[in-house]
């Protein structure tokens, strides 16, 4: 089980989007919250990202530099920090395609960007994403990520000439760039920290997670997990919660509660059915769970979501 795209995999709601933007100075674009992640990538010229959250002076960023903007939060792009702001409206021919356009005519110097969105649930935020940076800059001049290079000059290509299925390569491309820009920030994260991309490194704990997120309804006990990191119990316990932030076991339950919370997102499977997918032995053990962490039983939490709630 690759444990990356199955953690973003969950975590997604929606379709993800990407605009070509179009800009000659003077320019500011004004970006909303969303829910989710944003992403901006320098094609040609230059701009400025102005303060955000913990980031207290403008950065300037030039060809092949990459933004991700973690928690979805207002910033903006400008080709000078001092420039008057607009919002960021991108033009779509079709509402439901996730290819979009946005110009801006000036006098002055032509930049190039690809501006784009990942919509993520309202559930809980996978811990693997809130070790993140609030805004994680990757510079193309490192010259390190050969793959996410390769993803942008091909995303580059699909936005400034559309072809008939656009619409299918364009949202795919989006979600590989994501891939990719974790990667790079996982490769780029020191070998000493207790961190998630250690825990990724790390082969006793990779292996209990890949289990783990094979099959999230088997009754996993500690010696099972132990077992498949080919550890005893105690040291595997602890090398667990050093890298990951949790014992395995709370880990587990967790992962459950937030696939639980997907599957009454998005479906209408009977309690009792994703009860006993994710390893609960009756409905009652399986709603108590899900109350523990949600507040709401979950036939009451499905019908906050959708006003259909099935038991």
């Amino acid at each position: 089980m690759d444990v990356l795209a199955d953690v973003l995999h969950a975590m997604r709601s929606g379709l993800p989007r990407a605009a070509r933007t179009d800009v000659r100075a003077p320019w500011g674009l004004r970006f909303p919250e969303i829910n989710g992640a944003s992403f901006h990538i320098v094609v040609r010229g230059s701009c400025w990202l102005l303060p955000i959250g913990h980031q207290p002076e403008p950065r300037q960023l030039f060809p092949g530099d990459l933004v991700l903007v973690r928690n979805g939060s207002v910033h903006a792009l400008a080709d000078d920090p001092a420039s008057r702001l607009t919002d960021f409206e991108p033009l779509l021919d079709n509402p439901r395609s996730p290819i979009a356009r946005v110009i801006l005519d000036g006098p002055g110097a032509e930049s190039l960007l690809l501006c784009g969105g990942y919509e993520f649930g309202r559930g809980r935020p996978h811990p693997l994403l809130t070790e993140l940076p609030e805004v994680l800059c990757l510079p193309e001049r490192s010259g390190k990520h050969h793959g996410l290079k390769a993803t942008i000059e091909l995303l580059g290509a699909e936005l400034e000439d559309p072809r008939p299925g656009g619409g299918g390569i364009v949202p795919a491309l989006v979600d590989a760039l994501l891939l990719y820009i974790l990667r790079a920030w996982l490769d780029d994260q020191p070998t000493e920290t207790h961190s998630w991309a250690n825990a990724f490194r790390d082969p006793a704990v990779s292996a209990a997670l890949a289990s783990m997120h094979a099959d999230p309804g088997r009754r996993w006990t500690l010696q099972d997990l132990s077992a498949t990191a080919n550890l005893g119990r105690s040291a595997f316990a602890q090398r667990f919660a050093s890298l990951v932030g949790v014992p395995p076991l709370t880990y587990l339950t967790w992962w459950r509660m937030t696939l639980a919370e997907r599957r009454l997102r998005d479906s209408n499977v009977p309690l009792s059915i994703i009860g006993r997918e994710l390893g609960y032995t009756s409905e009652f053990a399986f709603a108590k769970a899900f109350k523990r962490d949600f507040t709401l039983p979950p036939g009451r939490y499905r019908q906050t979501l959708t006003g259909t709630g099935r038991d």
